[in-house]
């Protein structure tokens, strides 16, 4: 599986931005694709992730309200829609799918049950 993460920029604080994460290769062979970020000086982060064949959804406790995972099936990409935007969600933000079972929302957020991973694509928030 091979990942392509699109759309970051630079954003104002209040503002917004979508993340793409298209999967080429053996898209289907992912059972759930994430978003982690790491800001600088910091570890990865668990930011979102969906489940590709049941759409269960999970966030971290920081993105909760402002952001919204979803996917599009045909098109196997990933979005990230990020609202509200603050300094602190800086970060180079990546996509990463897994392919084995995963259950319950430890397993989502463990960034080595991961398999494969996509470039980052930086977002930045500031005035």
């Amino acid at each position: 599986v091979q990942l392509q993460a699109s759309g970051g920029g630079l954003v104002q604080p209040g503002g917004s931005l979508t993340l793409s994460c298209a999967a080429s290769g053996r898209p289907n062979s992912a059972y759930a694709t994430g978003w982690f970020r790491q800001a600088a000086g910091k570890e990865h982060e668990f930011v979102a992730s969906i489940n590709w064949r049941g759409g269960y959804t999970y966030y971290a406790e920081s993105v909760k309200g402002r952001f919204t995972i979803s996917r599009d099936n045909a098109k196997n990409t990933v979005y990230l829609q990020m609202n509200s935007l603050k300094p602190e969600d800086t970060a180079v933000y990546y996509c990463a799918a897994l392919t084995a079972y995963c259950s319950g929302s430890g397993c989502y957020e463990n960034r080595y049950e991961y398999d494969y991973w996509g470039q980052g694509t930086q977002v930045t928030v500031s005035s």
